[in-house]
């Protein structure tokens, strides 16, 4: 599995990385290998707002369903349209290519209560 050192993680394993002014959002390597073959994802409109912990969107594979919650708050800036077309992306690019959502995020600080990549290898079992 490979982890992000520069994002940090929600228990809920989606990640946010600081980008400029926008926090780059998606899941992670460990939570799309457990999912499998991811065939579906549903984001939210740009121009949206939600807190932390609300859903923004559902990812489905050929295993699950599973919903998307905000790892900080913010209004969504942007969504990977290329994942509509190619919803396997996430699969092979968790981190890269396979992003979901771009937020201008309501309060930095917030990124402060999430994992770190260290912390965050220790709870799914990579040292």
């Amino acid at each position: 599995m490979s982890i992000d050192v520069n994002a940090r993680y929600a228990e809920s394993h989606e990640y946010a990385r600081l980008e400029g002014a926008a926090v780059v959002c998606g899941i992670s390597d460990h939570a799309q290998a457990e999912l499998g073959d991811i065939v579906f994802i549903e984001l939210p409109a740009v121009g949206k707002s939600l807190k932390k912990g609300e859903t923004f969107g559902t990812v489905e594979s050929v295993k699950a369903a599973s919903d998307l919650y905000m790892p900080i708050s913010g209004t969504i800036a942007e969504v990977n349209g290329a994942l509509q077309a190619d919803p396997a992306l996430v699969n092979r690019e968790p981190y890269g290519a396979g992003w979901l959502v771009k937020i201008t995020p309501a309060d930095l600080s917030e990124m402060d209560k999430l994992m770190d990549a260290k912390t965050y290898g220790k709870t799914i079992g990579e040292e």
